[in-house]
């Protein structure tokens, strides 16, 4: 399955961005998934391309307006979910990464200035993500993040696909710590059970690590973990 990606945006220079380097990029000429980014100006009414317009009821800043937008997504946006990258959305997860994962089409609106009219966000029964408890620019860069935490999940982009099962927050622990060469380094030595060729201990130290460095770096994660282990 090839998942085909739409970006509605007001700076389409910005993608596919750094999606357009590494793994992301290789799938991406590759056909493991599509970009396509439109221009909401091109849906503007005044030929300045005008997007935005003053909030009614007063305050800071300019809003997006729900007739620009709503024709740009009545134009683009033909079936699956709709995803605006906002700071009051629900937290993007790991689990909420798998999950778009697997969606054949996924179309992302990035906002600008103060946000987008609500009765956009009404009609279209679009879903709020959110990258973290902070504010950015606009929400092209949060739709990026959001995409590389997806399209790494699909089959054929990691080189090494075992590499996922371990990574933090698999079932609810982060990750443990990891080491190469050289041996020692300033002073300061590789454990030696990661030298001693019995995967069985090291399998187990790697758990106690996960566990310890979860129960002191996110104790919230770690109550979920415990959770999980009584269930």
């Amino acid at each position: 399955m090839v998942v085909k990606v739409k970006i509605l945006t007001i700076f389409p220079e910005l993608f596919p961005g750094f999606l357009g380097s590494s793994l992301t990029g290789k799938a991406l000429k590759d056909g493991l998934w599509s970009l396509d980014v439109v221009n909401i100006r091109d849906y503007a009414f005044d030929k300045h391309g005008s997007v935005d317009d003053t909030p009614f009821g007063g305050g800071a800043g300019m809003v997006m307006r729900p007739d620009v937008l709503g024709e740009a997504i009545k134009a683009s946006h033909k079936n699956g979910r709709i995803i605006y990258m906002s700071p009051r959305g629900k937290p993007l997860t790991q689990d909420l990464a798998k999950e778009l994962g697997k969606e054949e089409n996924i179309t992302i609106l990035c906002g600008r200035f103060e946000g987008v009219d609500e009765r956009v966000i009404e009609a279209f029964k679009i879903e709020e993500v959110s990258i973290g408890d902070y504010i950015l620019t606009g929400g092209d860069q949060a739709a990026q993040i959001l995409l590389d935490a997806v399209l790494r999940l699909i089959p054929g982009v990691i080189g090494n696909e075992e590499s996922i099962k371990d990574e933090s927050f698999e079932g609810n622990l982060l990750e443990y710590s990891q080491y190469t060469r050289p041996v020692e380094w300033e002073g300061r030595k590789v454990p030696e059970v990661l030298m001693s060729g019995h995967h069985k201990n090291i399998e187990e130290w790697r758990k106690q690590q996960a566990i310890e460095i979860t129960k002191k770096r996110r104790p919230d994660l770690y109550k979920k973990y415990l959770d999980l282990q009584k269930v």
